[in-house]
């Protein structure tokens, strides 16, 4: 789990107080002040960190203080140039805690500094304006730092970079479903969803004309004979299928646009958001595929009708759509409640 640090520095002495007591009950994992006073009587649940002004840190320093920034214990740097790069780049190979801000907007510097952490033992700690750019930096190079740093400026803002922080996207539980009746259902709009994340070979996106039921339709990421593979793509659907997005939420596949989101999941349940780069939307012959939970609970999916479009069974198993027969078992999703505008909600609702 990624660190998150609190900056009282520039803050009032009643902030200072209101956004310790924030940072404490979200579990904040250390406190950071230029008083050493500022940080007394704080819990040994976070760590305590001294960060001097330009008059350098006491000659005694307070048995309480878990660790002082600018000594053997750990630096700050501010990356404005090349030489305090190179600084930032030295203290995270050689100190066991570099706290780094970075003076421009691009993400080049933070770069080469991880890829100057990649082999080291400390903790590099980046600093954030906005809680919001928090996934951006954790992203960096695929892991981010092991933590980022932030000076609020009112309550509320050290919790959002905590939900930020933690935020996952959970596992869903599949059902494995049993088709009952294939049919040719004529022409119709088909959506195909280019994300812009390479998807793996037993991953796809949950696809259904019904929001209680989704079948679970793999990505083009395994060959063709007449045609490269798409390890971008997942083949979905009807236009007026629903989909998984982030938070539970669902959205018609035509309804996907460009910079949006949709949701990624594995056979195994796991799951991932990831980006949309287009929606392509074709006229194409159409295939009604039925199918029932062990439960009895009735699912749908309407798909382009070619061989070449397929779903995923149990265990990852590759199905094309155009060769399912009766008794042939899918993998899937049982949502369980009713949809108003993406939203999940309890009420009377038939879908047929």
């Amino acid at each position: 789990m990624k660190q998150c640090w609190l900056d009282i520095r520039s803050a009032d002495d009643a902030l200072k107080s209101a956004l310790c007591q924030e940072a404490i009950h979200r579990g904040f994992d250390a406190i950071v002040a230029a008083d050493p006073a500022d940080l007394d009587g704080l819990p040994p649940t976070v760590t305590r960190v001294l960060l001097p002004g330009p008059g350098g840190a006491p000659s005694d320093i307070p048995e309480y203080i878990d660790l002082v920034l600018g000594s053997k214990q750990g630096a700050y740097v501010e990356v404005v140039d090349a030489e305090t790069l190179a600084e930032a780049c030295e203290s995270v190979v050689r100190d066991p805690v570099t706290v780094v801000r970075f003076a421009d907007p691009t993400n080049i510097p933070l770069e080469i500094v991880l890829a100057a952490a990649a082999d080291a033992g400390g903790v590099c700690i980046t600093v954030l304006d906005r809680p919001e750019e928090a996934a951006v930096f954790l992203g960096v190079l695929e892991h981010g730092p092991d933590g980022v740093m932030i000076a609020p400026t009112a309550p509320g803002e050290a919790g959002r970079l905590k939900d930020a922080v933690e935020r996952r996207s959970p596992d869903l539980a599949l059902t494995e479903l049993t088709v009952t009746g294939i049919t040719h259902a004529g022409m119709g709009e088909r959506a195909c969803v280019d994300t812009c994340t390479y998807l793996a070979q037993d991953e796809g996106i949950l696809v259904g004309s019904r929001a209680k039921g989704m079948v679970l339709c793999v990505s083009e990421t395994h060959p063709l004979p007449y045609m490269p593979t798409r390890p971008f793509r997942v083949n979905a659907g009807a236009i007026m299928s629903y989909t998984l997005t982030e938070d539970g939420h669902t959205r018609y596949l035509s309804e996907l646009r460009a910079g949006g989101v949709v949701l990624a999941v594995g056979a195994d349940g796991r799951t991932r958001p990831v980006v949309v780069g287009r929606v392509k939307i074709e006229t194409r012959p159409l295939l009604s595929v039925d199918a029932v939970s062990d439960s009895g609970e009735p699912v749908n999916l309407i798909l382009q009708d070619d061989w070449h479009v397929r779903v995923l069974g149990p265990g990852g198993k590759v199905l094309n759509s155009t060769a399912l027969r009766p008794g042939d078992r899918l993998l899937g999703y049982l949502p369980q409640r009713e949809r108003h505008v993406g939203y999940p909600i309890d009420e009377l609702c038939y879908e047929q």
